[in-house]
């Protein structure tokens, strides 16, 4: 009964080996770093650079606008190349490809633009953070092609998804600005935020990216495109 309610909503999983090993993969990387946050070696990126301080003396370092455009270029491109790799695709996969894409060229978008550091970032924390990414993205668009010949489920949440994603994207991209607006130029203080829901919540940026990625699971009605969102990762990294 459970899982008829459950099949309403979401396609069964593909049978793919692929999805099942990045499956496995994913969860493995992300069990290590959580692992490892928990005995105090935590990932040296932005605000939390040089975590630990001795350790970090013989890592190779990069800026922190470098850093962040080497986790988030790569899943960007995967995004972008699976429309040559995909090309005959039905709407839903043209909405996840293309909500994924949109995504991941905010973020480069904000980190040349719009987003001030103060800190760096160490390249073996990157390497993880960005692998994570690129194979979230490409896990959810293989999956999502995978899925084209299955009907819909019963219950279609396409257009609610769509309407979820944009007001995650617009939401989160509002209430970064709002956090770039708080220092000045050469100013590396932290200070307290207001306005938006910033007196509401305490990480509205990151509420209005899980509701960008629960709209993108709504596009896709597939449970693995939920499991491996990059959004719900970034919990764990952070």
């Amino acid at each position: 009964m459970v899982m008829s309610v459950f099949l309403s909503f979401i396609f069964p999983p593909p049978p793919s080996l692929f999805i099942k090993a990045m499956s496995v993969v994913s969860l493995t990387l992300l069990a290590y770093i959580r692992f490892s946050e928990t005995r105090g070696k935590h990932l040296n990126y932005s605000k939390f650079w040089n975590t630990n301080s001795l350790e970090s003396i013989t890592k190779i370092k990069l800026s922190s606008r470098t850093g962040m455009l080497f986790l988030y270029t790569p899943a960007f491109l995967a995004a972008l190349t699976s429309f040559v790799l995909f090309p005959h695709h039905d709407l839903r996969t043209l909405l996840l490809k293309s909500a994924l894409a949109l995504h991941f060229f905010k973020r480069i978008f904000e980190v040349l633009v719009v987003h001030q550091f103060s800190g760096g970032m160490i390249l073996d924390s990157a390497i993880p953070i960005s692998l994570s990414y690129f194979l979230s993205t490409a896990s959810m668009i293989y999956a999502q092609h995978l899925s084209q010949d299955i009907s819909d489920p019963p219950v279609d949440l396409k257009y609610p998804g769509i309407l979820l994603f944009l007001i995650g994207i617009g939401g989160n991209f509002y209430h970064h600005y709002l956090l770039t607006k708080l220092r000045g130029r050469g100013d590396k203080e932290y200070r307290i935020p207001n306005g938006g829901l910033f007196d509401l919540v305490i990480c509205p940026h990151y509420l209005f990216e899980i509701i960008d990625f629960l709209g993108i699971s709504f596009m896709s009605l597939s449970p693995k495109r939920y499991m491996h969102s990059p959004s719900l990762q970034a919990l764990f990294f952070t």
